[in-house]
């Protein structure tokens, strides 16, 4: 098959395209024919070294996230999975890949009138969008700062936000993604790349940080007394740091989101259950295809992205 190899750790040139033999599923597993690959921000921490929840030894085939049709399981697994169409997590690597072989008991089916493509979209960042809502849990009439709002998981969180009748206030960085914020909704937007950003905003109840550093900082002031903050990324390649005392002392509440194995799977079933009715949708600004990983992971460090960005195995 082919596949995309991580060479080394460092940049996007040890993402190598070439040949790889074809996985088999084991017991309990499922064969996937790939068609999208996800890619995550993460993934281009993982490749050039950086922290990441996954841990990963060159040379390996690279990604977390596939979509496709099951060709076959292995002992143990549904055989009605068969030919149907899932999207997955795969443990961490092997889904820059024509085939993949993941748990089959962690498959999720793709719900009638949902592409395949925007089920590999929401897969990971809509179970993020919708576990942070759940966490900070804005009301109606309160406002919503969102961090990287024409992000991945920025764009769902307009839209879900929007949903629960609160009022959003994207922030983004540059005139491109402001009128990608605008157009999800969003009921103001301010460039984070400006001096003074926050002066014009006004005190905000909820932030959903996606970018950390100085920027989620600065956001942090903008909170009112019972405000939350809650983060989800690090853009800016380290976490917001805003002590404890701080917040404390603002009466503002930094949220860790926590669930279990269970409430994630159930967070990721209730988007593409939404995306499938059409209550929300995702994002997808570029598609590159399997070879050029390379072009998609240097795409997302150099900031030029908008939304998701996939990887088109079967182009």
């Amino acid at each position: 098959m082919r596949a995309v190899w991580l060479t080394g750790l460092g940049g996007p040139e040890v993402l190598v395209a070439g040949e790889a033999p074809d996985p088999a599923p084991g017991d309990g597993r499922a064969l996937v024919a790939v068609e999208f690959a996800n890619i995550t921000f993460v993934e281009t921490q993982m490749r050039a070294g950086g922290p990441s929840p996954f841990t990963v030894e060159p040379p390996v085939i690279p990604g977390n996230g596939v979509g496709g049709v099951v060709t076959a399981v292995g002992a143990g697994a549904d055989p009605a999975l068969v030919g149907r169409r899932v999207v997955s997590a795969t443990g961490g690597s092997g889904g820059y890949a024509e085939l993949a072989a993941v748990d089959a008991a962690g498959v999720f089916e793709v719900p009638d009138g949902l592409a395949l493509d925007d089920a590999v979209a929401l897969l990971a960042d809509g179970r993020t969008a919708t576990m942070m809502l759940r966490a900070a849990g804005p009301r109606p009439g309160e406002r919503v700062l969102v961090e990287a709002a024409a992000g991945g998981v920025g764009t769902l969180l307009v839209q879900l936000a929007k949903a629960a009748g609160a009022v959003v206030v994207a922030a983004v960085g540059g005139a491109r993604k402001a009128e990608v914020a605008r157009g999800l909704g969003a009921d103001e937007v301010v460039d984070y790349r400006e001096p003074g950003w926050t002066a014009g905003v006004g005190a905000v109840d909820v932030v959903f940080d996606g970018v950390g550093g100085g920027v989620a900082r600065e956001a942090f002031t903008l909170l009112r007394g019972g405000g939350r903050m809650v983060s989800f990324g690090l853009a800016s390649g380290e976490w917001a740091q805003v002590p404890e005392g701080d917040a404390a002392a603002r009466g503002v509440t930094l949220v860790r989101p926590e669930a279990t194995p269970e409430e994630m799977r159930g967070f990721t079933e209730t988007v593409l259950a939404d995306a499938a009715r059409g209550m929300v949708r995702p994002l997808i600004g570029q598609r590159y295809p399997l070879a050029d990983a390379a072009g998609a992971h240097a795409a997302i460090e150099s900031r030029a992205t908008v939304g998701k960005t996939l990887l088109e195995v079967r182009r």
